[in-house]
């Protein structure tokens, strides 16, 4: 009996840890699916959150004078640094989120085991949503200087080279790091782990959607990820979206000193938070959300419709 019992438990742990593997291969595809998709949105979105109110009248004049000074290329500024970034960021962010609900299953809500090899532990709605906060921790070490680094090239204006302050990202990295060292790197690190605290509205979300879309139509499983992503995609900004502007302008406020790029603004998250709404009120926090809103569903739903199924596909 024991015997059975051990070589059951033998194929859980092999199981679990194939699955784990999985995980962060399979979120390499969802944030090549999440990049493809989504960045233009969200240049005109990280423009419109950055810059000086009157120099945009809204997400259209953003979209129509990139397009008349830059090009088509101006939309995918700054695209290098998530293509790599966002491949890296997704293996983490998905593959610790499958490590995460693993342990929480197994270890914090019960005895409850998988079914059978492969398939995954319980877990409650809010469990997912706590492997989503977990997950979106881990991931803040690596998304925030990616998240910097390109932020300040997507508020890079001129359309030739020569005029700007950094050439590329390799450019960017160096002189930030050159002049500010790590620090200068992270900058908004911390802003960036408040604002992946909200993936719990994400995960948790995504839970209660995909058991309400399974139980209830008839759509496939392909179908059932893309509606479920899209949609807590969508909660996941509206809940979120004061803090990422808080966080843009931190990431984009001048460092100052050996960089040579201007006076820093803000001293700590407070006091850019206060600066958004003394400039434009409680609307200033909501400012750039038309295209953020727009591009959260198709890009998150690909990015899902990806990661689920290469994880169905993988052996």
């Amino acid at each position: 009996m024991a015997a059975v019992q051990g070589q059951k438990s033998a194929e859980l742990v092999m199981a679990s840890s194939n699955k784990n593997y999985k995980g962060f291969v399979a979120g390499v595809f969802s944030g090549i699916a999440k990049l493809s998709v989504g960045h233009p949105f969200d240049t005109i979105k990280v423009r419109l959150q950055t810059t000086d109110p009157t120099r945009f009248r809204g997400p259209i004049s953003c979209v129509a004078q990139t397009l008349r000074h830059e090009g088509v290329r101006g939309l995918y500024k700054g695209a290098t640094p998530p293509l790599v970034g966002w491949m890296f960021m997704d293996s983490v962010m998905l593959g610790s989120l499958t490590v995460y609900r693993g342990v929480l299953g197994e270890r914090v809500f019960g005895d409850v085991q998988p079914a059978s090899p492969g398939s995954s532990p319980y877990l409650p709605s809010w469990g997912h949503g706590l492997a989503g906060v977990l997950a979106g921790l881990t991931v803040s070490f690596v998304a925030a200087p990616v998240e910097h680094v390109k932020a300040r090239l997507q508020i890079q204006y001129a359309a030739r080279k020569s005029e700007r302050l950094y050439s590329g990202p390799v450019d960017c990295v160096r002189k930030l790091y050159g002049a500010h060292g790590a620090r200068g790197v992270y900058k908004g690190l911390g802003a960036t782990l408040f604002f992946r605290s909200f993936f719990f509205f994400w995960w948790g979300s995504y839970d209660v959607l995909s058991r309400v879309l399974r139980e209830r139509t008839a759509l496939s499983a392909p179908a059932v990820n893309f509606w479920a992503g899209g949609l807590s995609a969508q909660i996941f900004w509206i809940t979120s979206y004061p803090s990422d502007v808080v966080k843009q302008r931190i990431m984009t406020d001048p460092l100052g000193g050996r960089l040579g790029d201007g006076t820093p603004r803000y001293r700590s998250w407070w006091q850019a938070a206060q600066a958004v709404y003394a400039e434009g009120g409680a609307k200033g926090y909501w400012r750039g959300f038309v295209p953020c809103f727009l591009r959260a569903f198709p890009a998150n739903a690909m990015a899902l419709v990806a990661f689920e199924g290469v994880m169905r596909s993988l052996p």
